[in-house]
C-alpha cells in the first residue's frame, strides 16, 4: 500500500483564534479508530500517515474505482458543537490539510450538536453533465478585474434555498481545485486547471453574472452551472502551493481586459466546448506548458494576466519580495502585523529587529508563520505570505475592535424589546448589527452587515441567514425569539471562545484606550515604560485611538489594577474583556452584588 498524510487544523473567526485541546479522532472506512489526537497552541495536530493506493490509479482516466482510500474525522471541544467529516480522500504522497471550523455553543445550550460533512470523490470522476453558461464577450459591468476577498458561494443550484458562505478567494480556489481534480496530476496539468478555475470565478464576478439577476452571491457550488466547492473539505498540499503562487493571475484574450469564460468538463464521460480536465494530463505528459495547454482548448491568443486589486486586505503587496537585508516601510509593516498576530499565535517568535530592518528575528517570525499556515517556509515575504499575513492581521484586529465596540455599546445581557424589520432605524438597529457582526466571525453562513443604524436589505439578509443557522423561520423580522437567539449566541461566543494570550513571555494587562489616555499616562499608571508598551504591541507611533486594545507589561508586583466603572459596564463584560471571572473580580473588590454603579472603583485581577 502507498502512504498519504492528514493534518487537522482547528481554528475559528477566519483563522484569528486557534483552538487548542480539540480532541480529534481519525477512523478508517469501516469505523475503526486509528488515531486520537489533540490540537496544539496553533490549533494543529501532528501530521499522520494513512494507507492509500498507488497514485497511478488517479492518473488513469479509464480506472472506474476510487483512486484513493477514504477516512473519517470527529472533532470535539468543550464549549463547541462537534464536527464529523466523512469520506475524506487520502492520496498517495499527498498531505491533506483539513480545516476544522467549530461553532461555539449557545449560552443556554446544554449539550453539543454535531454537524456532518461528506467529502467524497472529485467532480472529475462524476458523470454529471455540465451546462455552464457565460460569455467572455459579456458587456463589462465592473470597470476593472478585482479579486473578491471574500467571495460569496451559494451551496446549491442558483434558485435553491441553500445557504451562502463567505471565504477568502485563495481558499475558495484551493477548495474548488481539491473538489474538481486529482492532486496527484502532473504540475502543468494542475496549473492549467487552476488557471481555468480562477478565471471562471473572476468572470462570474466581473460580469456580476448572479448579482445582476438579483442574487446575493457571486457563484454557486453546482457543477451543472459553475464549479465544485465542498465547504469544510481538506485541501491538498500540491494544489495549495500552486494557488498561493498564482491566485491573482487569470486568462484573458490579447487586447481584452475581461477574464475569459473558461468552461470545462472532465472530457471523458462528459464532453464540452471548453477545457478537458483529463486531456490536460495527456498534454502535460507530452511536455506542454500550462499556457500551451490553455491555448489547446481556448483561442490561440489567450494569455495570462494579473490583477493586484484585492478587496478586504489591509495593504497591497509591494511587488518585490522581502527577505534578509530588506529595509523600509514595507518591512516595518510586516513586523507590526506579525507582532500583533503573535498575541493570538504565541508560537510565532517576537520581532525584536529595529523597525524597518529585516534581520534574524523577522526572518524567524516569518518562517514560523509560514509553517503554521502551510506556506513554503523560506523566510521570504512573497505575494502569498504577504497577503496571508495581511488578511490574518485584519482578522485579529477586527476581533479586538469588536470586543471594545461591544463595551462602548453596553450590550449587557437583556435583549431590547423593540421588534425590528426592514426600514427600522436607531440604537436598537446598531445593537442588532453589532451582534450580527460578532456572530458572522464564527458562523460562516452569516454575512456581515454594515453598522449604520439603518435596517436595510443587507441587514435583512444577515438576519435571515442567522435565523436559518439557528433553525428559526427566516422572515427577516427581529422579534423576541430572534433577539433571544442573538443574545444566546453572542454570550455563548463570549463564554466558550478562548481569548488569546496577549503575551506568552510574561504577565500582561489588557487595556482599552479611553478618552484622554496617552502612552505616558498609561505607562505611569502601570509602572512600566512607553517603549515597553510600544514594543509589546508592535507600535511605531505614540498616537492612540479610543477603543484601541493594548497589552500592558505587568511587573508582577500588583495582583490587581483599579478600574472605574462606566456606562454600560457589567461584571460579565469586564471579566471577558480582562480575561478573568466575575467571581474573581467580586472577591478582589470585596463586593457581593452583581450590580455596578457608574464611578464605582473595582479591582481587576491582573
Amino acid at each position: 500500500m502507498a502512504i498519504g498524510y492528514l493534518n487537522i487544523q482547528a481554528r475559528t473567526a477566519h483563522d484569528a483564534v486557534p483552538l487548542s485541546g480539540v480532541q480529534i479522532r481519525i477512523f478508517d472506512f469501516w469505523g475503526n479508530s486509528l488515531y486520537v489526537l489533540s490540537t496544539d497552541e496553533n490549533g494543529e495536530t501532528p501530521t499522520v500517515p494513512l494507507e492509500t493506493i498507488d497514485k497511478s490509479y488517479s492518473q488513469n482516466p479509464y480506472f472506474s474505482g476510487n483512486a484513493f482510500v477514504s477516512y473519517h474525522v470527529l472533532a470535539q471541544a468543550s464549549g463547541f458543537n462537534s464536527l464529523y467529516v466523512s469520506d475524506i480522500p487520502i492520496y498517495d504522497g499527498e498531505t491533506a490539510f483539513l480545516p476544522v471550523t467549530l461553532i461555539p455553543m449557545q449560552e443556554t445550550q446544554r449539550s453539543p450538536l454535531q454537524t456532518e460533512i461528506s467529502i467524497g470523490k472529485p467532480a472529475v470522476a462524476s458523470h454529471e453533465m455540465r451546462h455552464q453558461e457565460g460569455d467572455e464577450t459579456e458587456p463589462r459591468i465592473l470597470r476593472q478585474v478585482v479579486i473578491p476577498n471574500p467571495i460569496t458561494v451559494h451551496l446549491g443550484t442558483p434558485g435553491s434555498s441553500a445557504r451562502d458562505v463567505q471565504v477568502t478567494f485563495p481558499d475558495y480556489v484551493k477548495n474548488v481545485a481539491s473538489s474538481e481534480i486529482y492532486p496527484t496530476w502532473p504540475e502543468n496539468a494542475l496549473r492549467a486547471n487552476i488557471y481555468a478555475i480562477i478565471t471562471f470565478a473572476l468572470n462570474r464576478v466581473f460580469t456580476e453574472w448572479y448579482r445582476s439577476k438579483g442574487y446575493g452571491f457571486d457563484i454557486t457550488n453546482s457543477t451543472a452551472y459553475d464549479q465544485a466547492f465542498v465547504y469544510g473539505r481538506p485541501i491538498y498540499g500540491s494544489i495549495s502551493r500552486i494557488v498561493d503562487e498564482i491566485f491573482n493571475e487569470y486568462v484573458r484574450r490579447q487586447g481584452q481586459h475581461s477574464p475569459y469564460f473558461t468552461s470545462f468538463c472532465n472530457g471523458t464521460s462528459v464532453t464540452c466546448n471548453g477545457l478537458s480536465q483529463w486531456g490536460t494530463v495527456t498534454l502535460s505528459n507530452q511536455g506542454l506548458s500550462p499556457l500551451e495547454i490553455l491555448r489547446y482548448y481556448y483561442p490561440k491568443d489567450v494569455e495570462i494576466a494579473q490583477t493586484d486589486i484585492i478587496t478586504g486586505v489591509v495593504s497591497s503587496y509591494p511587488g518585490t519580495p522581502l527577505r534578509m537585508g530588506s529595509t523600509g516601510l514595507d518591512v516595518q509593516t510586516i513586523q507590526t502585523y506579525l507582532n500583533r498576530i503573535r498575541r493570538n499565535y504565541p508560537a510565532i517568535p517576537a520581532v525584536t529587529d529595529p523597525a524597518g530592518s529585516f534581520q534574524n528575528s523577522t526572518n524567524a517570525a516569518v518562517t514560523k508563520f509560514q509553517n503554521i499556515f502551510n506556506l513554503t517556509p523560506d523566510g521570504i515575504v512573497g505575494k502569498s505570505t504577504w497577503y496571508k499575513i495581511s488578511s490574518l492581521y485584519a482578522a485579529v484586529t477586527r476581533l479586538a475592535e469588536l470586543d471594545s465596540e461591544g463595551t462602548s455599546l453596553g450590550i449587557g445581557t437583556v435583549p431590547p424589546s423593540a421588534v425590528l424589520r426592514q426600514g427600522s432605524r436607531g440604537q436598537d438597529v446598531i445593537t442588532l448589527q453589532y451582534l450580527l457582526n460578532v456572530i458572522s466571525e464564527y458562523y460562516p453562513s452569516v454575512p456581515r452587515p454594515a453598522q449604520d443604524g439603518i435596517f436595510g436589505s443587507g441587514t435583512a439578509q444577515s438576519v435571515m441567514a442567522f435565523q436559518r443557522a439557528v433553525n428559526l423561520s427566516p422572515d427577516g423580522i427581529v422579534g423576541p425569539r430572534t433577539w433571544k437567539a442573538l443574545y444566546d449566541t453572542y454570550q455563548g461566543i463570549g463564554q466558550n471562545v478562548p481569548l488569546p494570550s496577549p503575551e506568552p513571555d510574561g504577565g500582561t494587562i489588557r487595556y482599552v484606550v479611553r478618552s484622554g489616555d496617552s502612552l505616558w499616562l498609561i505607562a505611569q499608571k502601570y509602572n512600566t515604560t512607553v517603549d515597553a508598551i510600544k514594543r509589546l504591541n508592535g507600535l511605531t507611533s505614540d498616537i492612540l485611538n479610543i477603543g484601541q486594545v493594548l497589552n500592558i507589561p505587568s511587573s508582577g508586583s500588583a495582583p490587581y489594577f483599579e478600574y472605574t466603572v462606566r456606562s454600560g459596564d457589567t461584571l460579565w463584560l469586564l471579566a471577558r474583556r480582562y480575561g478573568t471571572t466575575v467571581d474573581a473580580i467580586k472577591k478582589m473588590s470585596g463586593i457581593t452584588s452583581d450590580r455596578l454603579s457608574i464611578g464605582q472603583v473595582l479591582r481587576i485581577p491582573s
